[in-house]
């Protein structure tokens, strides 16, 4: 199939009540077998260790110091610096009583110490446990006992939070002398990060490390329920970022130590961490934002990085701004720019390589684009969900680099498919097998998805040298997920005729209509999410009703522009409470769904506009963005009630 897979093992018809499965495949790079880790190596220490011996003097950690209430240019730390305050912070670690295989737990956002803290615990075979910044008390308290953490590097504006949770934990931290007074009256041993640093040794010896051992164990927060701990081995860390440098290796290039990471996605997700750990492998620099939104843009503009990662909604709103941008342009230079936007796709999809495709539009063009991340980058990647199809060509037109776009989870240790570099047929999709797994499509009757189909559908299963251990203390929802020894990843995927993978749906959050139809909500929200006029959309629908109803964030500007045209006289608040307003995005969600041949029962019939964006502090999104959806039934439900109501003509 393709170009890019083999086949290894034949498809298997359905039998003793499980689902058929159809044939195993692994990416081309890996025909031969599945990538190992060389011999010598049993943990991320062992990167970190022989960059340090390759680039001691190479930059590797950078920080903006603020200077007079401003930000001034990035300072750094080598990699021996990095490397002997690491040494210090693991003996001093081990002289608090925290021992091989105990934990750790790292809270705060992106930073110089946040690596060293989580390497610090690598040399010395402590677990180190995140704990999500973006995660309330009552997460990080949970996490905290069922990991059982032992001690803790917090970073000091989540020190007054976390001190009402705490009463016999030592911590590590930056903090003030009222705060550490505070802590100490709580009982709690505090420690600023300097002082802790120069109460341990350079020279205590490091215990042996294993490939079996636990690296980490990384919570994810779920969409129902209590955090899961995934436990990641110190192997499948390892296989994961040689697995990087393998595919980089073959079908671009691999890092060098003149590369620069920008680091802002969060640490305490797996992506970051990989991609991080792979720079430190490389010997390469990584640069911290400051953690506020609001400089984002001029780090990345001060740090002029060569590697630049992102998720769906960053990649979606710098779209829409450039966009926007070129719209208030005027004529001339809209025209000029759809010009060599439409001659550049045409011989990138002719198979031109990206350098290669229009060097003179991009000189003439697209610089300006490429400058608003700093002019260098070389290498874009997108993870965490899938990337629309239309901002996924934008970007490979415009932003003059090569953009990958992979899938995984934090059970599979971040990406386990990945688009080949310069491959542009692999556009709107997640790519080929990393070559550390196999995988299969199952069949999922219920939904329709048939895995042995001329196009073969059904739920993603993978197995391989990058799968998770297991779930901490939950051993039976590790039985759930893992069936003989594939790993059910609850999406559903679509191999196409060239050998990649599409991710089309997600196979929990089915639900049956009155009248027996089946609803892949999921896909039917992507639909609905194309609507110009709408941020981010929560559709629902149960089997005791026979439509679909949604609670719906609108944009704000096109919305204003409606009002602005039909003489409704209201700000943003109350428009979303008017009832032309209401109708007219029902009738534009409804149009776009025709468009797009949603079938009638798919249709909405009621909508709910909320001038609030879905966020973390009501529960209502994960981290990650992805709707929590019991919890927001949950807070909707006088909505859905009402709307439910509105549309049958009859009374709340």
């Amino acid at each position: 199939m393709g170009d890019y897979l083999v086949k290894v093992e034949e498809a298997r018809p359905e039998a003793n009540g499980k689902a058929s499965a159809g044939p195993v495949y692994r990416c081309i790079y890996a025909k031969d077998g599945l990538m190992e880790i060389p011999q010598g190596m049993e943990s991320p220490w062992d990167f970190f260790s022989e960059s340090v011996k390759k680039n001691p003097n190479n930059q590797m950690l950078g920080r903006r110091q603020a200077i007079d209430g401003k930000a001034s240019g990035y300072s750094w730390l080598t990699y021996q610096q990095a490397y002997d305050t690491t040494l210090r912070i693991g003996s001093a670690i081990r002289r608090r009583g925290v021992n091989p295989g105990d934990k750790c737990g790292i809270y705060g956002v992106n930073c110089p110490e946040w690596i060293m803290a989580m390497e610090a615990c690598n040399s010395h075979a402590i677990t180190y446990v995140p704990l999500y910044d973006t995660l309330g008390a009552n997460a990080v308290e949970f996490i905290i006992n069922h990991a059982e953490i032992s001690i803790a590097f917090i970073q000091e504006t989540k020190l007054p939070a976390v001190c009402a949770l705490l009463s016999q934990y030592p911590f590590a931290n930056f903090i003030s002398k009222s705060q550490k007074d505070t802590a100490e009256e709580l009982g709690v041993a505090c420690f600023s990060w300097d002082d802790f640093s120069l109460s341990g040794n350079l020279d205590d010896d490091l215990p042996p490390k294993k490939k079996t051992g636990v690296c980490t164990i990384m919570y994810t927060s779920g969409t129902t329920g209590e955090p899961k701990g995934v436990i990641l081995s110190n192997g499948a860390f390892m296989a994961e970022v040689l697995s990087m440098d393998q595919l980089l290796l073959e079908t671009d290039k691999v890092n060098t130590e003149e590369d620069v990471y920008f680091s802002f996605l969060p640490l305490a997700h797996i992506f970051d961490q990989i991609m991080e750990t792979y720079c430190i492998y490389r010997g390469s620099s990584i640069g911290f934002w400051q953690g506020d939104i609001k400089f984002l843009i001029e780090d990345l503009l001060v740090l002029k990085p060569t590697m630049f990662c992102g998720v769906p909604r960053v990649y979606d709103r710098i779209y829409t701004g450039i966009m926007d941008k070129i719209s208030a342009g005027g004529l001339v230079k809209k025209s000029l720019f759809h010009l060599a936007y439409n001659y550049k796709l045409r011989n990138l999809e002719k198979g031109f390589k990206q350098e290669e495709a229009s060097p003179l539009m991009d000189k003439l063009v697209f610089d300006k684009i490429k400058q608003a991340f700093g002019g260098r980058v070389r290498l874009m990647l997108s993870g965490a969900a899938p990337l629309p199809k239309h901002i996924e060509e934008f970007l490979r037109v415009t932003c003059c680099c090569v953009l990958s776009q992979g899938y995984g989870l934090t059970e599979s240790c971040g990406g386990c498919f990945t688009s080949i570099a310069n491959v542009f047929p692999m556009i709107g999709s997640v790519g080929v097998p990393m070559t550390t797994i196999e995988a299969r499509l199952e069949s999922v009757p219920e939904m329709g998805y048939d895995a042995l189909s001329t196009t073969p559908r059904g739920e993603i299963c993978i197995r391989g040298n990058t799968l998770f251990s297991g779930y901490h203390k939950r051993p039976d929802l590790t039985k759930d997920v893992t069936v003989d020894g594939w790993f059910h990843t609850g999406d559903v995927g679509e191999w196409q005729p060239n050998g990649t993978m599409r991710i089309i749906d997600r196979k929990k959050n089915i639900f049956k209509l009155s009248q027996g139809e089946y609803v892949a909500v999921e896909a039917i929200e992507s639909i609905y999410t194309r609507c110009p006029l709408i941020t981010s959309i929560w559709v629902y629908g149960n089997s005791f009703e026979s439509f679909l109803v949604a609670v719906v964030v609108p944009e704000r500007k096109p919305l204003e522009e409606w009002a602005a045209n039909n003489q409704e006289k209201f700000n943003f608040q109350s428009l979303c409470s008017n009832t032309n307003a209401r109708k007219y995005i029902l009738d534009e969600l409804n149009s776009t769904a025709k468009k797009h041949n949603v079938r009638g029962f798919e249709m909405l019939r009621a909508v709910h506009l909320e001038p609030i964006p879905f966020d973390i502090d009501r529960d209502l999104i994960t981290p990650t963005f992805k709707l929590k959806r019991p919890q927001l039934l949950k807070y909707y439900q006088d909505c859905i009630d009402k709307l439910y109501s509105e549309a049958k003509g009859t009374k709340a």
